[in-house]
């Protein structure tokens, strides 16, 4: 089930443009994420259910499973 998932992703911060490596929870959706550059808390974009969704270079967890479904 979790074979193929990606529990890391890179977060972009729309801010300050700084990348941050993240480990993704596998379980749920994270709602919430402070940059660690610039204080900056990242929020979903209306229509996504998490930070991973809105920022980083792959969806989150639960979203890579709705796709292999």
């Amino acid at each position: 089930m979790f074979l193929n998932m990606k529990t890391k992703a890179i977060l972009t911060c729309p801010k300050c443009s700084a990348k941050q490596e993240v480990e993704m929870p596998i379980d749920a959706c994270q709602h919430f994420y402070k940059c660690q550059q610039c204080g900056e808390v990242l929020r979903p974009k209306e229509g996504d259910c998490c930070v991973f969704c809105s920022y980083a270079d792959t969806k989150c967890p639960p979203k890579q499973l709705e796709g292999k479904s």
